[in-house]
């Protein structure tokens, strides 16, 4: 007769938003899966970076409608019914344990109507009422990744210290991932911008591989990169990160992956603090868009041009970048 085997108690993670989101809770999700049975509720590019970073991890896909960047509060066009059958379905799962890192009442009522035994996070707006464990926020100034490690010290995990992504990866090559995309348009160094700099790394004898969102592509190929790559899902970021020594780009998930993966990073960062979300890795570098009485101001920009980015110079950029690429 095989020895019974041991049952790992359950333990759901929300984090309902962006990719670079989801590869901040990385650590966390890594280490949690050494004692626990680990499901996630998050967007569905999360079951594109399960393979890659957290095979361990069952994901439920949810997009929430409140992380809708406008007309989030249309209750009325809300899924309702897709929610009424989620929640039935996550309460049937009996968990022990649920967490969110972020100070988000409504990750709280969710939890709370799911009804996990502990359920642990950030209290705001009374919401620890909601909460079995409220947790003490770290310092303003902490970087997101501290909101992770309090809830892992919370359960009992620890997460690395050094490179919590895990090690970064030197390649002897002079290939550069040069990526102008963004969540949000709001958070995109101008692109001119980007194409002197990309010529100017090629002069120096970097091969530069331009890649963007969907929307850029035109301007990039009127622009004479008739080679731009717009890659569409994770595994295709992947496989172009793959071949790079170096990515450079916004404040954006790409990035975070690209920190994931242990490529060096490059971020321009506008409307948030890099303080707070520069990707996770000894080897990432950014620079931080200029001062404005609003800023952060979590992408709703009050002005027709976001001069936190738009006052950030090329030769501002030139400077710090050639000495990331050891040019």
């Amino acid at each position: 007769m095989n020895p019974e085997r041991t049952v790992k108690p359950r333990l759901l993670v929300v984090e309902l938003w962006g990719l670079g989101d989801l590869i901040l809770a990385t650590p966390f999700l890594r280490a949690a899966g050494q004692r626990f049975d680990v499901t996630l509720l998050a967007k569905s590019h999360a079951a594109q970076l399960r393979p890659h970073f957290w095979p361990e991890v069952t994901v439920v896909p949810f997009t929430a409608p409140w992380t809708a960047f406008r007309k989030k509060y249309q209750l009325q066009h809300w899924p309702w019914r897709v929610m009424a059958q989620l929640r039935r379905h996550l309460a049937e799962e009996n968990f022990a344990v649920s967490v969110s890192a972020r100070r988000d009442p409504r990750d709280h009522a969710l939890m709370f109507c799911i009804g996990a035994t502990e359920r642990i996070g950030f209290p705001r707006l009374g919401s620890q009422r909601l909460l079995t464990r409220a947790l003490s926020h770290p310092a303003p100034e902490s970087h997101r990744h501290e909101h992770w490690v309090t809830a892992a010290r919370e359960i009992g995990l620890q997460l690395p210290e050094h490179d919590p992504l895990g090690p970064v990866r030197r390649k002897d090559t002079k290939r550069i991932l040069l990526h102008t995309g963004a969540g949000q348009p709001i958070r995109t160094w101008p692109l001119e911008r980007y194409k002197s700099v990309a010529g100017r790394l090629r002069a120096l004898g970097f091969e530069v591989v331009v890649a963007c969102d969907p929307g850029q592509r035109s301007w990039w190929q009127q622009a004479g990169e008739p080679d731009v790559r717009v890659p569409s899902s994770v595994d295709l970021l992947i496989t172009l990160l793959d071949d790079c020594a170096y990515f450079v780009g916004n404040d954006s998930g790409p990035g975070h992956v690209a920190a994931a993966c242990g490529v060096p990073t490059f971020s321009i960062f506008g409307p948030q603090l890099s303080e707070w979300f520069t990707p996770l890795s000894s080897a990432a570098v950014s620079i931080d868009g200029k001062a404005c009485p609003f800023r952060p101001c979590s992408d709703y920009c009050r002005f027709p041009v976001a001069h936190c980015l738009d006052r950030i110079t090329e030769e501002e950029v030139w400077q710090k970048l050639t000495k990331f690429v050891g040019a």
